[in-house]
């Protein structure tokens, strides 16, 4: 199944000035961002890959023509280093399309702009390229694959934040505090799966988030798959370090190809909802 990624944002909450890489090619451990999103899709077998390109895009394209496979891989240096035998490899199976979408599209402008290359596919997988998972990918699909009527599943996560929402009385006193994550309230968590009818409802400028995401709604076209498993989108420096802290320490539940770095755990249904999923509208 084909994979469009979402790496063409000027993502400037990540920024550290005007010659910084795109958001996307910040780094976890030894390898970007994009990089750990494109390896879960591997990981489920899905490594024909669509990059929508905009801001970065030369520094997005140079990394991988000229990708070092030694980097995170085990290999021996034979005949004094003349010639390198890797034990293992993580892209010779894949397919990479590199497409410039535009420097100022919405996500809704560059999916549009990749139209011809998955209109053809019964479905496809969508997101963005800053967020991370271990959400069981396999799962999902079959789940969206038995509502034939929907044009998109989108991954619903609790709302991440250590903000706190404070109760205010009618005189001004303070009746509670609680944490945002106690709410009952879902955010898109991106981890799309598509089929060819969202491109009915996209528009030539507007976004897929909320425009056209809108028109599907009371049409009842739009899945939410709730899960409430480990979910983190890589939005500002600080999201950053935090992962990458957590590569240090060998806890990565998104690296779910690497037992030592995911922290031991095996994948299960656990943090799915036990309702079904749950038509938008």
């Amino acid at each position: 199944m084909k994979v469009v990624l979402f790496c063409g944002g000027l993502g400037m909450r990540m920024r550290d000035g005007a010659a910084s890489a795109p958001k996307p090619m910040n780094m976890i451990g030894d390898r970007p961002l994009l990089w750990h999103v494109m390896r879960y899709y591997a990981h489920f077998g899905h490594s024909d890959f669509i990059l929508c390109l905009g801001y970065g895009a030369a520094a997005v394209k140079d990394y991988f023509v000229h990708y070092d496979e030694t980097l995170s891989n085990d290999f021996t240096l034979v005949a004094g280093g003349r010639d390198i035998q890797m034990h293992s490899t993580d892209i010779t199976d894949w397919n990479v399309t590199f497409i410039d979408t535009g420097l100022s599209s919405s996500i809704g402008e560059r999916l549009m702009k990749v139209r011809a290359l998955v209109e053809g596919e019964e479905m496809f997988l969508a997101n963005y390229a800053d967020t991370l998972t271990d959400a069981p990918l396999p799962e999902l699909i079959d789940r969206f694959r038995q509502a034939p009527e929907a044009a998109v599943s989108m991954l619903a996560v609790p709302p991440v934040s250590t903000h706190h929402i404070v109760e205010i009385g009618d005189g001004g006193q303070v009746t509670g505090v609680r944490a945002v994550t106690e709410l009952m309230q879902w955010e898109n968590g991106g981890y799309f799966v598509m089929r060819p009818s969202i491109f009915d409802a996209l528009r030539e400028g507007e976004d897929m988030v909320p425009h056209a995401f809108a028109r599907l709604v009371p049409q009842r076209k739009l899945l939410a798959q709730r899960y409430n498993g480990f979910w983190r989108a890589a939005d500002t420096f600080k999201d950053r370090a935090e992962l990458e802290d957590m590569f240090h320490r060998g806890q990565c539940p998104w690296m779910l190809w690497d037992p030592l770095r995911r922290g031991g755990t095996a994948l299960t249904l656990e943090g799915l909802a036990p309702t079904a999923p749950v038509l938008a509208g």
